[in-house]
């Protein structure tokens, strides 16, 4: 693995924990009422952005 692919890595996996705590976050201030659009819209922008690709996949590190 060269050293861009390390980068790569920790941005979408920073991205990753980033958007968990956002979707943690929204969910605590509607009292989960809207979990499900939430996450159906946490998903489009994850793979929108790519991040869903890697779901499978295991972190490497």
């Amino acid at each position: 693995m060269g050293i861009f692919d390390k980068f790569k890595s920790q941005g979408r996996h920073k991205a990753k924990k980033g958007s968990d705590t956002a979707e943690q976050r929204m969910n605590e201030k509607t009292g989960d009422r809207y979990e499900d659009q939430i996450d159906a819209g946490q998903q489009r922008i994850e793979g929108s952005l790519g991040m869903d690709r890697d779901r499978d996949r295991p972190e490497r590190h």
